[in-house]
């Protein structure tokens, strides 16, 4: 592996590449830590010791590498641009026209990504004005003694959203430098560079509690597990063979080639896990507005808000279960793929062209979106449950997906690389 990590360094454009993609990530970094103009730098440091705050700004944190709690121009990190490409694929299914661009190849592409910007941009205005109106109620630093924002006038909240605003414009920006100047996807890097920066904290703070060192030390092991556990799902595939009949086209014989459908285990990817964790966090974001003597804010305290709670965890679960089939359903449709498969004489071995090939399809993406869910599931529960178990208060960010993203997006840019080494005539990275 070394070697191979020094061969790309020896291949000048993989070279340039790498050192860009490092280069504009470490821009990220250090853009996580200026502050925006109106905040009180000491204020929200002495908040961020003193309180404690919810689990749908933590995800937001989460995704900023810790930029949404320093109230810094990339304090909405990466998240916006997430939630508009979600929303984009899932107007697909409602709206005709998003579904047509999607079938055009390129063109349509091209123009469902400016949508996607555009969409991100208003996301971001709503959410910074979020963020500020929650910073300056005193909910984003729960028991905090001080003011992080002391001017409240107009032009200064109005700067600091254009600031916020265009902190994810340009972040945006560098994702999408990346993809085209780097290695990699731009925006899963942003997305690894985040979660990561945010792993040694969490962990640190667990090896200084109570039995910290065994505790720590049980927490490294699950990791590893689920590490291995991650590398070996994402790595599996169901391939289903494809032939295609050989046809004649002028003078020239076309087809007659055999190839594969890869089918992942997990289709979906960490968007079930975002979904449910963004439906749990509503209520009791809601309920920190409510009377914190009332009933139903006990009751949304102690059942929905608390990750240790047991009607947490089924609702996460089954929240997941849901989302998993949903979106592979959005993603995967067997009927395109069983009609492009008979418009160029393709035929799954076995299974007749057409409506048939749509069934087996529908049939074998149902049974591997099972397991794929169940997977998931237990990824996403595993290293909250030790957690509870260990009676430890702290939890790494996001639970198990966290690592689920960093594993992922890692694999994913290690494979680019390895292509690229290949295409070099180097032996690369896989063997």
């Amino acid at each position: 592996m070394l070697s191979a990590f020094a061969r790309a360094f020896r291949t000048p454009d993989l070279r340039r590449k790498l050192l860009f993609t490092i280069a504009i990530m470490a821009i990220f970094r250090v853009g996580s830590f200026i502050p925006t103009p109106g905040v009180d730098y000491p204020n929200v440091q002495q908040c961020i010791a003193e309180s404690q705050n919810n689990d749908l700004l933590g995800l937001v944190n989460l995704f900023s590498g810790g930029a949404l709690l320093q109230l810094s121009i990339f304090a909405l990190g990466i998240m916006p641009y997430i939630t508009a490409s979600i929303i984009t694929q899932l107007l697909r299914v409602v709206i005709p026209r998003f579904e047509a661009l999607h079938k055009e190849g390129q063109s349509g592409q091209a123009k469902l990504t400016q949508y996607t910007r555009y969409l991100t941009i208003a996301l971001a205005i709503l959410q910074s004005t979020t963020v500020i109106t929650t910073a300056r109620n005193g909910l984003l630093f729960q028991g905090c003694s001080v003011d992080v924002i002391p001017d409240g006038s107009f032009v200064t909240l109005a700067l600091m959203v254009v600031t916020m605003t265009a902190g994810t414009g340009l972040i945006m920006w560098l994702g999408e430098l990346i993809t085209e100047r780097g290695v990699g996807n731009g925006m899963s890097l942003l997305i690894f560079t985040s979660i990561a920066a945010s792993f040694p904290t969490a962990l640190w703070s667990i090896a200084g509690g109570a039995n910290g060192a065994v505790n720590f030390i049980i927490m490294i092991a699950v990791i590893i597990l689920v590490i291995g556990l991650v590398v070996f799902v994402e790595q599996s595939q169901r391939r289903i063979p494809v032939q295609y009949a050989k046809r004649m086209v002028g003078r020239r014989m076309y087809g007659g080639s055999s190839t594969y459908i890869p089918i992942k285990i997990n289709m979906a990817g960490v968007i079930p896990v975002i979904f449910a964790a963004s439906l749990l966090a509503v209520p009791g974001l809601i309920a920190q507005f409510g009377d914190q003597t009332a009933g139903w804010v006990v009751w949304v305290s102690t059942n929905l808000a608390d990750p240790a709670a047991p009607l947490h965890i089924a609702l996460y679960v089954a929240m997941i279960l849901f989302f998993c089939f949903f979106y592979t359903a959005i993603t995967f449709n067997p009927d395109e793929v069983a009609d492009n498969m008979k418009k160029y004489g393709g035929f799954i071995p076995g299974i007749r062209a057409g409506r048939p090939t749509a069934e087996y399809l529908d049939y074998v993406i149902t049974r591997i979106t099972s397991a794929g869910s169940i997977y998931l599931a237990l990824v996403a529960l595993l290293p909250t449950l030790v957690l509870i178990g260990l009676g430890v208060s702290t939890n790494i960010p996001f639970g198990g997906s966290s690592i689920l993203i960093v594993v992922g997006v890692g694999l994913e840019t290690v494979k680019q690389i390895d292509s690229q080494l290949q295409q070099r005539h180097y032996e690369g990275f896989l063997r």
